[in-house]
């Protein structure tokens, strides 16, 4: 068709053959499709038929196989139910035969399960029997009850008649009855258990007290506050005390003492209550009153080397208790402090002296005790540090004296101890008590300590007011310096017994209400005479 359009564009063919030419071109095209579609229907039919006759083939080749198939599963199946028919014929009979072999076993046990049937009936008619008869007795029982009851009560009242008590007067004379015996009982428990424990405590407390004053001995001295310096003539006091007085202004005024000159012959009388100070006064006045120079210049001068040889001293009587006791690693403080105690006075005892005895004394005990000894006595001796210093620090001598401990790092038990040797604190370690009784040894020792008069006549008074308090107490007497509370009481009142309880709660409250060194002996005394006169 390309070919033709370009003939005609050039003028080869003319138009009407051109139109000629397409309509055969056009006619034979469609001659060629209807060609080829019949071939192609005709081939569809051949292959469709070729398709049936192969399909019928199969089919009957498929149902000659399945005949084939049906007969062998037909013989498989006879064969199958014959053996299972077999089979199962030879388990019944086998079931058969176990089941006559049950039958047979059965037979004697239903039998012998008859007769217990036949005797539970006959049990349970005995049963039956004999519920009647408990529910006969029951109510006779019920009956009787009531009438026991009756019976009982009709005899409180004829005792509660004849006794003239009524049932709760009779319970509580009982009841206070017992209790009486049970009193007395406990007395005389109490009685033998504390004799028992005081035959042991005093062993023990007899050994420990004997070791420690064997080991130990110190001076003691009167409790003062005023020094005494001799003269050589009574014309030194008027150098003493100065033109004007400036020289005695002066001396005080350097010391921080007073300087008593009185009409005492050859003496003059330093006063104050600092120990140190006191001390450092009399080396002064000595210097002064063996040099001649006596004027303001020259006293500041001699107090000055005063306190330096005091300031020696005191160092030198730390350092030597240290070595007297056996502890080492003190701070230097601490041993400063400690060697002020040498100038302090309690209750007319050295506190130095007594912290060295309560050392050695605790030492000992926690030896027998089987504790560490060296930390014992390292305790003990530093107990009163807070002394050196309780007139310069407000406070209780006992905190005073563990804040010092640990500002110069002393161990937790130490200060505890320390803090704890007069109940200021709670004790968390066994050392604060082992202090506590060292202290209270040292300072309870007959001759010890002195109090003053006051105090002693009122603690004399207050410990027989304690005892008068008591029923029972005819008289009683505070004696060896009030160590011991003798109490002589009414026999027709207090038995043997109840002596000895009286003497323990006497104890008690005398160590509720009282505050005293040592320890206070009761003594309950009872005594039966009897009197008769011959004419």
């Amino acid at each position: 068709m390309g070919l033709l359009k370009l003939l005609v564009t050039k003028g080869v063919l003319s138009l009407e053959l051109f139109t000629l030419i397409g309509i055969v071109g056009f006619l034979a095209g469609v001659s060629l499709s209807l060609a080829v579609s019949w071939l192609r229907n005709r081939q569809r039919r051949i292959q469709l038929e070729l398709a049936q006759s192969t399909a019928s083939r199969i089919i009957e080749e498929a149902k000659k196989e399945a005949n084939t198939i049906k007969r062998e599963a037909e013989v498989q199946s006879k064969d199958s139910l014959l053996q299972v028919k077999t089979d199962f014929e030879k388990e019944v009979r086998e079931t058969r035969r176990e089941l006559q072999i049950l039958e047979k076993r059965l037979i004697p046990k239903e039998e012998s399960l008859d007769k217990r049937i036949e005797m539970a009936e006959k049990r349970e008619g005995e049963l039956a029997r004999r519920e009647v008869s408990v529910k006969i007795r029951e109510k006779s029982l019920d009956e009787k009850t009531t009438e026991c009851d009756r019976l009982v009560d009709e005899a409180r009242r004829q005792l509660e008649r004849v006794a003239g008590l009524t049932r709760e007067e009779a319970k509580r004379s009982l009841i206070d009855q017992m209790l009486e015996e049970a009193r007395h009982e406990s007395a005389k428990r109490i009685r033998v258990i504390e004799e028992e424990a005081r035959e042991e405590a005093g062993r023990k407390g007899q050994k420990i007290v004997a070791l420690a004053i064997e080991r130990l001995a110190g001076d003691f001295v009167a409790e003062r506050t005023v020094t005494v310096v001799h003269l050589p003539s009574d014309e030194m006091k008027g150098r003493i005390i100065g033109r004007e007085g400036r020289n005695i202004r002066a001396l005080e005024a350097a010391t921080g003492i007073d300087l008593i000159v009185d009409d005492t012959p050859e003496s003059v009388i330093i006063s104050g209550h600092n120990p140190i100070r006191r001390e450092i006064a009399r080396l002064s006045l000595e210097k002064l009153i063996s040099d001649g120079r006596i004027h303001p210049g020259r006293i500041e001068e001699v107090v000055r080397k005063a306190e330096q040889e005091v300031d020696e001293v005191i160092r030198e009587a730390g350092q030597k208790a240290i070595f007297d006791v056996g502890v080492h690693g003190i701070h230097p403080e601490l041993i400063k402090l400690l060697g002020r105690l040498k100038f302090r006075y309690s209750y007319a005892q050295n506190v130095l002296l007594h912290s060295i005895e309560a050392a050695f004394i605790c030492g000992i005990m926690a030896v027998e005790l089987g504790l560490n000894e060296k930390q014992a006595r390292r305790a003990a001796l530093l107990h009163d540090i807070g002394k050196a210093v309780d007139h310069e620090v407000e406070g209780s001598h006992a905190i005073i004296g563990a804040e010092l401990a640990r500002k110069y790092g002393e161990s937790p038990k130490i200060v505890n101890a320390i803090a704890a040797h007069h109940e200021d604190v709670k004790a968390e370690t066994i050392l604060a008590p082992l202090v506590d009784a060292a202290d209270a040894l040292s300072g309870a020792r007959p001759g010890a300590r002195r109090e003053m008069l006051e105090t002693y006549v009122r603690r004399l008074e207050e410990l027989e007011r304690i005892t008068n308090s008591f029923k029972g107490v005819e008289k009683s007497y505070a004696v060896q310096a009030g160590r011991e509370i003798r109490i002589i009481v009414q026999h027709d009142t207090i038995s043997d017994e109840d002596a000895a309880l009286m003497a323990r709660e006497v104890a008690r409250k005398i160590e509720n209400e009282m505050t005293y060194p040592g320890q206070i002996k009761v003594t309950v005394i009872r005594e039966v005479r009897a009197v008769d006169y011959a004419r």
